[in-house]
C-alpha cells in the first residue's frame, strides 16, 4: 500500500486552530509558507513587539498553558491578512493582522475571552525574520503518521483526534511508527525532497481536546506508558523546492 498525503495544514497564528490546504509550495530552509507567521505574546513576555524574534513558547499564548484557545476556530485569509474568529459557529472577532486597528480588535476580544492574570493582555506580533514562531528554533515541516495516532488510541482506549498533534502534513497508508525509521534519511513527498531530522517529543498541548478546549487526556503519559517514549511525528527539512498536494505519494528509503 502506498503512503499518501491525507491532509496539509497551516497554522497562521501560533496557538490558534489550523486550516487545510489543497497544496503548498515548499522551499529549502523554510516551513510551510505562512505557518506560525503570527503569534500572541503576553505583557510579561521577553519578546520585543517592535522586532519580534523567535523565543521559547513560554513567551506566547499556547495550548499547553492556555487551553481555552482551542474553543476558537480561526480562519485566516492570506490575501487580505484578515483573521476571523468563531466560537460555536458564531463570529466573535474579525480584523486584519497587518493593520493596527484590525490587530486591536482581535486583541480586545482575546483580552476579554482569556482568563485575566499576572501575564497581562495578549498582543499580536508578526515574525520579523525568516524564522517562524514554532516551538523548534529551526524551520521544519512537521509530519504526522495517522497510523501511529491510531495506535495511541489502543493505549488510551478512546478516539484520538490527529489534530491534537498540530501537524503540517498528515500521512495515511504507512505502518504505525514507520516514520521513526526515516530519521536521518531522505524522503520525497510529491515534488519535494527533504531530510527527516528528528522525532517530535510531545508536551501538554496534546492533552487538550481540539474541539472543546478541555484537558481530557494525558497523551505524553500514555505514550510513555505504552511505548517507552513521548514522541509522535517527525520533523522534515526541505532540501529541494517543490509542491506538495493532498493525495501525493511519499517515497521512503528502501531500508524503511
Amino acid at each position: 500500500m502506498s503512503i499518501t498525503v491525507q491532509k496539509i495544514c497551516v497554522y497562521p497564528v501560533k496557538g490558534l486552530s489550523g486550516q487545510a490546504l489543497e497544496e503548498t509550495t515548499l522551499r529549502p530552509g523554510d516551513g510551510l509558507p505562512g505557518d506560525r507567521r503570527f503569534a500572541l505574546v503576553h505583557a510579561s513576555s521577553g519578546v520585543d513587539p517592535q522586532n519580534p524574534a523567535w523565543a521559547q513558547k513560554r513567551n506566547f499564548l499556547v495550548l499547553s498553558a492556555d487551553e481555552k484557545l482551542a474553543r476558537l476556530e480561526a480562519r485566516y485569509d492570506p490575501e487580505s491578512d484578515v483573521l476571523t474568529l468563531f466560537r460555536k459557529g458564531h463570529q466573535v472577532a474579525r480584523g486584519s493582522l497587518t493593520d493596527p486597528t484590525g490587530r486591536m480588535l482581535i486583541e480586545q476580544f482575546l483580552a476579554a475571552f482569556m482568563p485575566s492574570g499576572p501575564r497581562g493582555n495578549p498582543k499580536i506580533v508578526e515574525k520579523a525574520s525568516e524564522q517562524s514562531f514554532t516551538d523548534n528554533p529551526e524551520n521544519h515541516v512537521s509530519i504526522i503518521n495517522r497510523a501511529s495516532v491510531k495506535d495511541v488510541e489502543r493505549i488510551v482506549r478512546a478516539p484520538v483526534d490527529p489534530a491534537r498533534f498540530r501537524g503540517n502534513i498528515y500521512l495515511e497508508g504507512a505502518e504505525p511508527w514507520q516514520e521513526f525509521a526515516w530519521v536521518g534519511k531522505e524522503i520525497t513527498i510529491g515534488g519535494v525532497r527533504g531530510l527527516v531530522t528528528e522525532r517530535i517529543d510531545r508536551c501538554r498541548a496534546t492533552c487538550v481536546n481540539p474541539d472543546t478546549g478541555e484537558v481530557d487526556m494525558n497523551i505524553p503519559l500514555s505514550l510513555r506508558q505504552g511505548f517507552g517514549h513521548i514522541d509522535c511525528g517527525v520533523f522534515f527539512r526541505v532540501l529541494d523546492a517543490g509542491t506538495v498536494r493532498a493525495g501525493d505519494t511519499l517515497q521512503t528509503p528502501s531500508a524503511a
